[in-house]
């Protein structure tokens, strides 16, 4: 989700496809002013900050024979401009995106860096944000932990996010093509998570966090919300459709901004420790190569590590294995094969451990797949951030200590 915050990574569009309908919805969304023009033929558009010598001329269709030249002067025209909102005109305009804006509310007269630790506080609360919406679109969960997150990192990498101006605004752009259910539904969880915490401050209760969770509330959302509040006065979450798509359906056109303040820390804080609760381990029968094997004396019990290739939607799992078990999966390891284990994939620590391990064996694979196996293991597929378990032991480069 990190890009370049001059340029956002993205490619001018094209004038030569752009409908004048669209660019005269966008600039009005970010804030340009009408001053008039030749009416039904174009429309004169200045800045927001009435920045002198940056005025735009943009046709009303392409019936006329200078649309196409004017609309590209207007592209230009904001290339060149200073202003912030025209980079983001141009965004939108590039890859048709729907607009999630965040506005913190952060004390005034604070010094450099402190307004750097807003903007980095912005922009990984954002990322949360971001996460939680894709997390909703894979399952409806209270808690996921390592679930999911690939999916949500590669949703994540198509997503373009503009500079944070000492940590106050930050505006995400999540293109239609990829990423318009996950918006739709961050849309909702955040109404959700509002209408929630207003019921706990009203009651006392926790019972609606229970029932938003089918609306995609759950713990990684409430964390989110967390950060973006702390340190802030308020903070307000807002999310605008792509004028070329027009909004999901159910949706309304214009959805109304969603605002949290200090005062809803207590009902978020309780809510997230609640979803980490209740959330239940998950029966497998998880089949992983082995990265990593660990083990105190030669003979006995041990713990392995399994990059998961089937079975569970998470990178790694750590497993502890009774002798005969740890033999089999060194022995698999060993060979270059995967092995399958049944048991329990516990919630505590981030659904990143199984526990009751058992039927553990090695799966046959022909050559192929064995030899990309191999490959696999030898070029480092114990990546870092995968598993996230921090513990000693020897990597798939070396060989096992016992077997």
């Amino acid at each position: 989700m990190d890009r370049p915050t001059d340029d956002y990574g993205t490619r001018p569009p094209d004038p030569a496809r752009l409908d004048p309908a669209v660019l005269g919805a966008l600039l009005a969304r970010h804030g340009w002013r009408r001053r008039g023009g030749a009416a039904g033929r174009y429309a004169r558009w200045t800045p927001p900050d009435g920045a002198a010598g940056t005025s735009l001329l943009v046709p009303h269709d392409r019936r006329f024979p200078d649309s196409a030249e004017l609309l590209a002067e207007a592209v230009a025209a904001l290339e060149r401009s200073g202003t912030p909102s025209a980079r983001e005109v141009l965004v939108a305009l590039a890859v048709p995106s729907d607009e999630v804006r965040l506005e913190r509310e952060v004390p005034e007269g604070g010094p450099g860096g402190a307004r750097w630790d807003a903007q980095e506080q912005l922009r990984a609360a954002a990322r949360a944000l971001l996460t939680a919406g894709a997390l909703g679109r894979c399952a409806r969960a209270g808690y996921y932990g390592a679930r999911y997150q690939r999916r949500a990192e590669a949703f994540l990498g198509q997503v373009l996010v503009g500079p944070a101006p000492s940590g106050r605004h930050l505006a995400a752009f999540v293109p239609v093509a990829a990423g318009r259910p996950v918006a739709a539904g961050l849309q909702r969880a955040l109404h959700a998570a509002r209408d929630a915490t207003d019921y706990q401050r009203a009651t006392g209760g926790l019972d609606a966090f229970d029932a938003a969770v089918g609306l995609g509330v759950c713990h990684e959302l409430a964390q989110a919300l967390i950060a973006l509040v702390r340190g802030a006065e308020s903070v307000r979450i807002s999310l605008a459709w792509a004028p070329a798509a027009g909004p999901p359906p159910g949706c309304a056109a214009r959805p109304e901004p969603v605002a949290f303040s200090p005062g809803d820390l207590p009902a978020l804080q309780q809510a997230a420790r609640r979803y980490v609760r209740a959330e239940p381990s998950l029966p497998v029968r998880v089949t992983g190569t082995v990265v990593r094997l660990r083990r105190e004396r030669p003979d006995g019990p041990g713990v392995v590590r399994l990059r998961v290739l089937a079975g569970a939607d998470v990178g790694q799992v750590r497993v502890a294995l009774g002798d005969g078990d740890y033999r089999t999966a060194g022995q698999a390891h060993l060979a270059g094969l995967p092995v399958r284990v049944s048991g329990r994939l516990e919630s505590r620590g981030g659904f990143r451990r199984i526990t009751g391990a058992r039927d553990v064996a090695p799966v046959a694979a022909d050559p192929a797949d064995r030899d990309r196996l191999l490959k696999a293991l030898w070029d480092g597929s114990g990546e870092a951030g995968e598993g996230g378990f921090g513990d000693g032991g020897h990597g798939c480069g070396t060989a096992p200590p016992d077997v």
